[in-house]
């Protein structure tokens, strides 16, 4: 932990699992993964420097979220949730999940390959009509072309709800130019403050090279700083090549320094840190 890290910076991306006897997985899941519990993500959070979190809904339990929900109620006030919801999701359950710590919902098509702008429109309109009352955002998991495509109705929806899309892992950028005509439809989104993104996952982004990816964030950072958010993508899900979906994989071996590494770079100032690890992530999940 640098000297400049503040205690109350918040990791905005981790998942929990549980065992499968209380939490079972979909069948028709895409991999499986060891457990990652509570106890194991404070130990993270520790090692970190930080105090707050997000959980975020794991592909693997489709619209069941209750190790999410559980894992909330565990933190006693130290996490927020962003949850996977369909149409039959009432609005009392809504309101329940609020109540536990839920402050956002998830479109995930990158989980399952789907590059549909179309069928993202969807998703986005639905769930903008269900959460809008409760002030929640949306979190999106797609490709930058697939969002590009949905920049107007992105920017429909913040001008009708107020409602914030959140863009997972850097938005899955893949240009260090900046002059792909997807990555400028998108920055646009940024500059005018109607979405956030995370600095999260860099083993999930085309753009590896730590030179570019710090090219990126710096970018990031100089045209809206207050829309931005950092993530670990704790316990790093993955799944092993050659294993099938229902054999368990492995977590990707991160080391908590490299996390730490690739953050300090990333926000090397005391105000950097302060605003996206602090202040934004107060903002967005009402911490």
């Amino acid at each position: 932990m640098t000297a400049t890290t503040p205690i109350l910076g918040c990791d905005t991306h981790v998942h929990v699992f549980g065992p499968q006897a209380t939490y079972p997985m979909l069948a028709e899941r895409h991999y499986t993964s060891p457990p990652a519990c509570v106890a194991d993500l404070q130990a993270h959070l520790c090692g970190q420097g930080l105090s707050r979190v997000v959980l975020v809904q794991a592909s693997v339990y489709g619209y069941d979220n209750s190790c999410l929900l559980d894992g909330l109620d565990q933190l006693q006030g130290q996490g927020r949730g962003v949850v996977v919801i369909n149409e039959a999701t009432t609005q009392e359950q809504l309101q329940n999940m609020h109540k536990r710590g839920a402050r956002g919902a998830r479109i995930n098509q990158e989980s399952v390959a789907t590059r549909d702008a179309s069928r993202l429109q969807a998703a986005l309109s639905r769930l903008a009509a269900q959460v809008a009352s409760l002030r929640w955002h949306i979190q999106v998991f797609a490709q930058l072309p697939v969002v590009a495509a949905c920049a107007p109705l992105i920017r429909q929806l913040y001008q009708e709800y107020d409602l914030h899309v959140v863009l997972d892992h850097f938005a899955l950028w893949r240009d260090p130019s900046f002059t792909d005509p997807d990555a400028q439809q998108v920055l646009s989104l940024l500059q005018d403050g109607v979405v956030y993104i995370k600095l999260s996952g860099s083993y999930r982004v085309a753009l590896q090279s730590r030179p570019d990816l710090l090219t990126v964030a710096q970018r990031f950072m100089s045209t809206r700083a207050d829309r931005l958010l950092w993530a670990s993508d704790w316990p790093h899900t993955n799944r092993t090549p050659g294993l099938a979906a229902h054999e368990v994989s492995a977590y990707r071996v991160i080391a908590p320094d490299d996390l730490r590494s690739e953050r300090d770079a990333w926000l090397p100032s005391a105000s950097s840190q302060q605003q996206v690890l602090i202040d934004n992530p107060a903002r967005l999940y009402g911490f």
